[in-house]
């Protein structure tokens, strides 16, 4: 999958939080929580502008798209788009146990915070 193969994909949700950052250092701390995730592939990298990463396994094919957006006063809004395409009934299972018990928001939403805190 590339990056033109993302928009496909059905949208899932998406969190944001603001930061009291740049874009700059929004963009390395983001850098740095990502360089160390496991069955992601890089498929867009705009540096302080968007990074989008893919993957896929035997029940979910997805995407997690961080999009880097300056406010002014020196903040960042940073948001976090899921898509992801859940074939079969595996795949159902799989979105139920991942999406619908919230346990993926739950994730999203803490790495949000953890590049919020850590780029001040």
């Amino acid at each position: 999958m590339d990056a033109s193969d993302i928009s496909a994909l059905p949208f899932v949700d998406e969190h944001t939080t603001i930061a009291e950052a740049a874009p700059d250092a929004v963009w390395r701390e983001l850098a740095v929580l990502m360089e160390g995730a496991r069955g992601f592939r890089v498929a867009v990298a705009s540096p302080c502008r968007e990074l989008a990463l893919v993957g896929r396994h035997p029940f979910s094919t997805y995407a997690l798209i961080f999009r880097l957006e300056e406010t002014g006063r020196g903040h960042t809004r940073l948001r976090a788009e899921t898509r992801a395409r859940f074939p079969g009934p595996a795949g159902a299972v799989y979105r139920r146990l991942a999406i619908s018990t919230g346990g993926h928001a739950l994730a999203v939403r803490s790495m949000l915070r953890r590049v919020r805190e850590r780029a001040r």
